[in-house]
């Protein structure tokens, strides 16, 4: 059996607030979370890998920046998504306008609004699946994640050029095409614009949590806790999968290598002069916490091996592999004060998760970027 369509335009929609200032009141909201997310995620970027000629240059303070961006990054992130449903919804109708293409100019346009959708669905999901630490698909998250971002700029930007003239006409309440629509819907937009706007609110305050301390009972979505975990901080990558355990480690030392190379053993080191410091951990995927650290200042030991006072870092871990496994560490970073290689989390010896015998932590760094399991240090 056979159907056919009769001729015409396939569907014919009718519903109100399904126009141009529904679209654009969600659209500004929209248009301030994907910016924030765009400029935090290129610095997060920025900082977990920094070209040659800016390593030197990444600040170290404030010592909680970089949780605070990356706490804004992702919670922009989760609130754009029903912002950018919303947005779907108020323009859905025009998916099936007719004809679908008018001219060259129109099927530009139509090109491009394709690719800002696709390209937004896509950065705002792999994202969240991110938080979870859940990458089912065959790419590397961290490359292709930061290339569709900028994709998405620059399809947000064109879209925005080529609708400015009725974004123009309706972007207050007193722009001539606001005040050309029916007052009567002005109640209901009022409804729905508070609506999302309860949506967005709801999922940031249940999530927000794991990087606002204060939030931290009203985090009751969010993909990780910073209220759980071994000696009260979580864990992302495990001794067992980093394959380090307490036998590999029974003749540990510590190599500095410089033009005074030298090696300490672990007693050796904690017989060297102890710093403290309150720093957070803050990983990438959006949780952080901050805690108190008992170590050896990493300047003090570049500088025993010869390293001058603008001496960069590079540290290398024990464990087997990962993309992490040696850090580059720049020049403001090594010579900060705060920068410590820690042997003691809360007063007491690391656990093997944490990273015994020794780790980094260093002030505004990104948490893939706080080194466990050092086994080499060497001036650079």
């Amino acid at each position: 059996m056979r159907f056919t369509l009769p001729p015409g335009p396939p569907l014919t929609f009718r519903a109100r607030l399904h126009d141009a200032r529904t679209a654009t009141a969600i659209g500004r909201w929209l248009g301030l979370s994907f910016a924030v997310c765009f400029a935090t995620g290129v610095l997060s970027h920025y900082l977990q890998h920094p070209p040659d000629w800016l390593a030197d240059s990444l600040p170290s303070r404030p010592s909680w920046g970089y949780r605070l961006t990356q706490g804004l990054h992702v919670a922009s992130g989760i609130a754009a998504i029903p912002l950018l449903l919303a947005k779907l919804w108020a323009v859905y109708p025009r998916l099936f306008a007719w004809p679908p293409v008018r001219s060259a100019v129109h099927a530009l346009e139509r090109l491009s609004v394709a690719v800002l959708v696709a390209a937004g669905l896509f950065e705002l999901f792999t994202g969240l699946l991110n938080t979870f630490q859940w990458y089912p698909w065959p790419f590397n998250f961290v490359p292709v994640h930061y290339a569709v971002a900028w994709l998405l700029l620059g399809a947000l930007l064109l879209h925005i050029a080529v609708q400015w003239h009725k974004i123009r006409d309706h972007f207050t309440l007193r722009s001539p095409g606001t005040l050309a629509l029916p007052e009567s819907d002005g109640p209901d937009r009022r409804q729905v614009l508070a609506g999302v706007a309860a949506a967005v609110g709801a999922v940031t305050l249940t999530t927000v949590g794991q990087s606002v301390t204060a939030l931290g009972p009203l985090d009751l979505f969010g993909p990780r806790s910073p209220a759980h975990g071994v000696q009260g901080l979580p864990v992302n990558r495990t001794a067992a999968a980093a394959r380090v355990s307490r036998a590999s480690l029974a003749d540990w030392r510590l190599t500095v290598d410089g033009p005074r190379p030298y090696t300490l053993t672990l007693d050796e080191l904690r017989a060297l002069p102890q710093y403290e410091v309150t720093l957070p951990i803050a990983c990438v995927e959006g949780w952080s916490k901050s805690a108190r650290w008992t170590g050896v200042r990493v300047r003090d030991l570049l500088e025993r091996a010869g390293g001058g006072p603008g001496a960069r870092a590079r540290v290398v871990s024990l464990e087997a592999a990962g993309a992490y496994r040696v850090m580059e560490m720049g020049r403001l970073y090594a010579q900060d004060p705060l920068t410590l290689l820690a042997l003691r989390l809360g007063g007491e010896v690391l656990s093997l998760d944490h990273g015994y015998p020794a780790r980094i932590i260093a002030p505004n760094r990104p948490g893939v970027l706080q080194t466990k399991w050092v086994g080499r240090l060497e001036v650079a």
